[in-house]
């Protein structure tokens, strides 16, 4: 009975990073660019300790590696807006200084005139360094991640200058993990550059991607790891009634 009672308790333990991963997916359900990560996964763990060393015991296990599903694309007609299509990911700086990636497209120009994403990562361009938008200009950026800036109270023909290229990358080829400052990087090398796949990076311009969280299979899923909750407690309280029966069963007359 001991047994049935610490199996049970080692399957509600074990649960506690998928429910993790549930409430944060349903927590960026509306976050532009969210991606959500695959599932956890239950490994097999040698137990070390006295007694037999054939013991076995299940661990779950999380790497955290993103879904790069491409989520809904909202067209917003602003002219930062880009939404990376496909595989396609966007270099920025992280807080530490490192590369890392995103696929939020909600782009701003900060007060010195860098651009920069609405958490305030700065955007690489193709040879590393930040692109500076000079004052005063309104930039434009193509599908190829080219960006262009021209002088709005020009009068005739608009004169465009090519002020710099998105650092983008095609990442259908290399599996991507979540740092711990939200952003993405290449499995157990972050802070490196990733290996452009074979398709050629793109985005659309003037949209937004959102979430590829589905709220209703999120809440499928954590109504059914409430029910195993519920089922696993049930087995430790029958475990208790039993071993408490077989006790009474021997005390002497």
């Amino acid at each position: 009975m001991d047994r049935l009672a610490f199996n049970a308790a080692a399957a509600i333990n074990e649960q506690r990073l998928a429910r993790q991963m549930i409430t944060h997916e349903l927590a960026n359900v509306s976050t532009v660019g969210f991606k959500r990560s695959y599932e956890v996964a239950m490994s097999a763990i040698k137990v070390e300790g006295a007694g037999l060393a054939t013991r076995m015991q299940p661990q779950a296990v999380s790497k955290d590696i993103i879904e790069l599903r491409p989520g809904a694309v909202m067209t917003t007609g602003r002219n930062l807006d880009v939404a990376m299509n496909e595989e396609s990911v966007l270099g920025v700086t992280a807080p530490n200084g490192q590369l890392a990636f995103t696929r939020r497209g909600d782009l701003q120009v900060n007060s010195a005139g860098v651009l920069q994403d609405a958490l305030k990562h700065v955007v690489r361009g193709e040879g590393g360094g930040p692109i500076t938008v000079p004052p005063g200009m309104m930039i434009t950026i193509n599908p190829d991640g080219t960006v262009y800036a021209a002088d709005p109270g020009q009068i005739g023909a608009v004169q465009q200058t090519l002020i710099g290229r998105l650092l983008m990358r095609d990442a259908s080829t290399t599996q991507l993990e979540r740092r711990d400052d939200g952003l993405f990087g290449p499995v157990g090398k972050l802070g490196a550059d990733v290996a452009n796949g074979p398709k050629l990076p793109s985005l659309t311009a003037g949209a937004l991607e959102g979430s590829n969280v589905s709220a209703m299979m999120a809440m499928v899923k954590l109504m059914d790891q409430s029910r195993s909750f519920e089922h696993q407690v049930r087995n430790i309280k029958e475990s208790k009634t039993a071993d408490e029966s077989g006790a009474t069963m021997l005390k002497l007359n």
